[in-house]
């Protein structure tokens, strides 16, 4: 298994992914479900010199996946905002993109 880092780093970086979907929602994210339940969670699976959880590790990894996905669908959502298609070009803006002009037609047709 790979490196998953230490646990609080990975509920940071979920809770920075929960700011970012909310902030599109207009209510604070800390008001949510989501928050409640991944803090909740954490808290739950905290190590204490009281006892040992054997689920901490599955919890982490659980956590560190949603991460990583949460990370992704908001990244894919930026570079399709950002490269998607708005339709077909015609031939003489495609050329003007790649820096090229349309050669002229005889008679005066173009």
């Amino acid at each position: 298994m790979a490196a998953l880092g230490s646990p609080l780093r990975t509920l940071r970086g979920l809770l920075r992914e929960l700011r970012h979907a909310s902030g599109r929602a207009g209510r604070p994210y800390r008001d949510t479900p989501a928050y409640q339940h991944i803090v909740a969670a954490f808290r739950a699976h905290r190590v204490t010199s009281e006892k040992l959880c054997r689920a901490q590790q599955e919890l982490h990894f659980q956590a560190a996946t949603y991460l990583c996905l949460l990370r992704s669908v908001r990244e894919h959502a930026a570079l399709h905002q950002e490269y998607h298609g708005r339709g077909e070009r015609s031939p003489e803006e495609v050329a003007g993109l790649v820096g090229f002009r349309l050669p002229q037609q005889p008679g005066g047709k173009g």
